[in-house]
């Protein structure tokens, strides 16, 4: 059992690593173009936040034998803070840049408010869960846009596929570690992945591509 739930912190890891580069195409748009268009940051901010919060409760002194979680965790919040940066320097609307720069004050003043020098498990776990459960409804942000314009070309598909390979990973994670500030958020999040983001992509994906068929492209 404990070598299996090694092997799924392993494979966590490497999905949340995937997660967190699966947005370089979408930056690498945004920096060519000057602009974040119609992207939304939130979810940027929320992943930041989440990664903070969960590397702290990693640590071998809050939260014994989730040294995995930290690590991973912990380079998910650089590569963030970098995606954070970028979207605050090329937002198209001030109202944008106003949002992303108060986002952005919230994590800071957050996390610094969390982490204290005699941090507790549930304390620190009940933020953490919270946090992430945020962090894998943010791209839902967007929904209403794709809704509206049937078009998934500001819902990145590999963001959500790694949303939900990422929470299935450390849901599983959870479960054998007989965690529930592990298990119960990233269930959450596998599940947003599966029936809200993956389900919406695959729909309007067809719309779209019977559009360009009917209009000859």
């Amino acid at each position: 059992m404990e070598l299996l739930h090694f092997l799924f912190g392993i494979f966590g890891n490497a999905a949340a690593l995937f997660l967190f580069l699966s947005p370089v195409v979408t930056f690498q748009r945004i920096i060519r173009s000057r602009s974040t268009e119609d992207f939304s940051g939130v979810p940027y901010n929320m992943t930041l936040l989440n990664c903070l919060l969960s590397a702290w409760y990693g640590l071998p002194f809050v939260s014994p034998d989730n040294i995995l979680v930290s690590t991973i965790n912990g380079a998910g919040a650089a590569i963030e803070a970098v995606y954070v940066v970028v979207f605050l320097v090329f937002a198209s609307k001030p109202s944008i840049r106003a949002h992303t720069a108060a986002l952005l004050a919230a994590v800071a003043v957050i996390s610094l408010a969390l982490l204290d020098d005699r941090p507790r498990k549930l304390f620190c776990g009940f933020a953490a869960a919270a946090f992430s459960i945020c962090m894998y409804a943010s791209p839902l942000s967007i929904v209403r846009l794709v809704i509206e314009t049937k078009s998934v070309e500001y819902m990145p598909f590999l963001l959500s596929l790694f949303v939900f390979l990422c929470g299935t990973s450390w849901f599983i994670f959870g479960l054998l570690g007989h965690d529930p500030f592990l298990s119960v958020p990233n269930g959450c999040g596998s599940a947003l992945g599966a029936m809200q983001q993956l389900l919406l992509y695959t729909i309007y994906r067809k719309s779209r591509a019977s559009k360009q068929g009917a209009n000859g492209t």
